[in-house]
């Protein structure tokens, strides 16, 4: 496949230099999967650029906080997304998140409450501009959701004294432009988006998004509800670039696809994370997928017939941020974990389970001595060349207006 050229947003452009600037990870149950590293080219979990940098409003929004009650009250409340945490053969219990209870003394409620940026943010949003507590402490958006919170000044400047472990942020990733300087926020993973099948039930290898479309499959095809996902594989598809300045014919020619197919039957449901629940039940065999949740569902159902690849048109990268609310009254407590977390050690624990772009420097080195081969991964540490060779493409950022545009006219297809 001809090489493309290195997408034009700067913050994408700096996603894909950090693939082989720093690495990280480490073994669990999960070391299972490096036998098969899903998928012969790739590994995804779509993805999209930030949107551009936010005003300075944001900061002066910021400036009224609420009193920080962490030295009384050691708690932290975390709301992340699903398949997301390192966890136990069991699937029980987060050996990191109890490890950082022990060690700090400090309660942890983490819950699984995100499905997608959309639904959790319009949950929220209203709360927070009324300056109401959410009862979380830490959200986790992806890229241009980040963008739009800072933007609207909905989340807390963080110390980054009190957080020396922020310094292991890859250098590239350090200074993006939706957050210059990372004031507000910090890299949690970062992933691509793809093809996702079980390889027994559909009998043969899926390599391009039209395989999707076969007779044999109507009915059992699922797909994100994050339109930069999968209409940006779809796009890329279609031929266009989707890290340049597409038309919004060329948007609508993907959503287009996206009717027809639902129309036709073909696609069973369009939905967030809790697409995974129709690939465990059999509902679903195949869709367009989060690299990640591939990982963790091949470890979960102990099936190694769930395969991940980029299409062969290319995929979509993102990354996901942790940022505290602008009404949580335990900030303090929120920077330690995220601190935890960046500790490369901990890092490539977690980075071994769930399987995605580690944003840690020196997590890699960690991944090494505990397992070599899932250390060499292009799903969790991958080259220039091969995001390069496989098209993968971070989705460009969209003004506000045309976000709300393209935001409406998917909304309705969503509602089909």
């Amino acid at each position: 496949m001809t090489p493309v050229r290195p997408p034009a947003d700067p913050t994408t452009a700096a996603l894909v230099r950090a693939a082989r600037a720093s690495q990280r990870s480490r073994p669990t149950r999960r070391s299972m999967l490096t036998g098969g590293l899903l998928g012969g080219a790739g590994l995804a979990l779509a993805g999209c650029a930030p949107p551009e940098p936010p005003t300075a409003g944001a900061a002066a929004a910021a400036a009224d906080l609420p009193t920080d009650v962490s030295e009384r009250e050691q708690i932290v409340r975390w709301a992340n997304w699903t398949s997301y945490m390192d966890m136990d053969d069991a699937g029980r219990r987060y050996p990191t998140l109890q490890a950082y209870e022990r060690e700090s003394g400090i309660d942890v409620s983490y819950t699984e409450d995100i499905d997608d940026n959309d639904s959790y943010f319009n949950k929220i949003a209203p709360q927070l501009r009324a300056g109401q507590d959410i009862s979380r402490d830490i959200f986790t958006f992806t890229d241009w959701m980040a963008n739009r919170i800072i933007r609207e000044g909905l989340c807390q400047p963080l110390e980054l004294i009190r957080m020396p472990n922020a310094s292991n942020l890859l250098e590239s990733l350090q200074d993006v432009s939706f957050d210059p300087g990372r004031q507000y926020s910090l890299t949690w993973q970062t992933g691509f988006a793809g093809i996702g099948y079980h390889k027994g039930k559909v009998g043969r290898e899926l390599k391009t998004i039209e395989d999707l479309w076969a007779e044999d499959l109507k009915g059992k095809i699922s797909v994100l509800s994050e339109f930069r996902d999968t209409l940006g594989c779809i796009m890329l598809s279609q031929g266009v670039d989707i890290d340049s300045d597409f038309t919004q014919d060329q948007f609508q020619a993907a959503v287009d696809e996206i009717d027809s197919r639902v129309a036709d039957g073909y696609i069973r449901r369009i939905k967030g994370n809790s697409y995974l629940n129709d690939l465990k039940s059999g509902n679903a065999v195949a869709g367009i997928v989060w690299s990640g949740d591939l990982f963790v569902l091949r470890a979960e159902t102990e099936d190694e017939d769930w395969e991940f690849v980029i299409p062969e048109s290319g995929g979509t990268i993102w990354s996901d941020n942790m940022m505290v609310p602008i009404t949580s009254t335990h900030r303090r407590n929120a920077q330690d974990i995220m601190n935890h977390y960046y500790d490369p050690a901990v890092a490539a624990e977690v980075a071994a389970w769930v399987n995605y772009v580690c944003p840690v420097q020196g997590a890699q080195e960690e991944m090494e001595k505990i397992d070599p081969e899932l250390a060499e991964s292009p799903f969790i540490f991958p080259s220039d060349s091969y995001i390069e060779e496989n098209n993968i493409q971070g989705f460009r950022a969209l003004d506000p207006e045309e976000d709300r545009e393209y935001s409406e006219i998917w909304a309705r297809t969503v509602g089909n």
